[in-house]
């Protein structure tokens, strides 16, 4: 198995994020090294917790987790490093901030009186489906004395 150095590694880590983007069929056929062991160093960047997205895709069209690496990478920024950050990765400050934000959603918690409600309404719920098989076996009953 053929070993590369680092130089080569830093290229290819470079070519394949942001503002690059480069695809792993392109940096393979350019550079010559296989296609698998692109994929596996991206792999490898990614478990590092780098932003590698899987292809020339737009930014909004990355996976869940390379955005949400972004947002924890510039979650401590000020305006000016968060633009410096952006202009690296080719990136908008409003990509970012809406990124955060469906973060911040996904994690948002119930209230006591949201909590209470969905409660009540599962009790509701429950006693409706009780009331219904009830019927139904009543129903059923009926159906086999009459086909008897």
């Amino acid at each position: 198995m053929r070993r590369y150095s680092e130089a080569v590694q830093t290229d290819v880590r470079k070519r394949m994020s942001p503002p690059h983007r480069q695809s792993v069929a392109q940096i393979s056929q350019e550079l010559g090294i296989h296609q698998a062991t692109l994929y596996n160093w991206r792999k490898l960047w990614r478990l590092q917790g780098d932003v590698v997205p899987a292809s020339e895709k737009d930014p909004d069209s990355w996976s869940a987790a390379d955005k949400f690496t972004v947002v924890l990478e510039s979650a401590g920024f000020n305006a000016t490093e968060l633009s410096s950050y952006c202009r690296e990765r080719g990136l908008f400050a409003e990509q970012v901030d809406r990124w955060r934000q469906t973060a911040q959603d996904a994690n948002a918690v119930l209230t006591m009186a949201e909590q209470r409600d969905l409660e009540k309404r599962h009790q509701q719920d429950q006693k409706e489906i009780k009331a219904l098989k009830q019927d139904l076996r009543r129903k059923e009953k009926a159906l086999a004395v009459y086909s008897a």
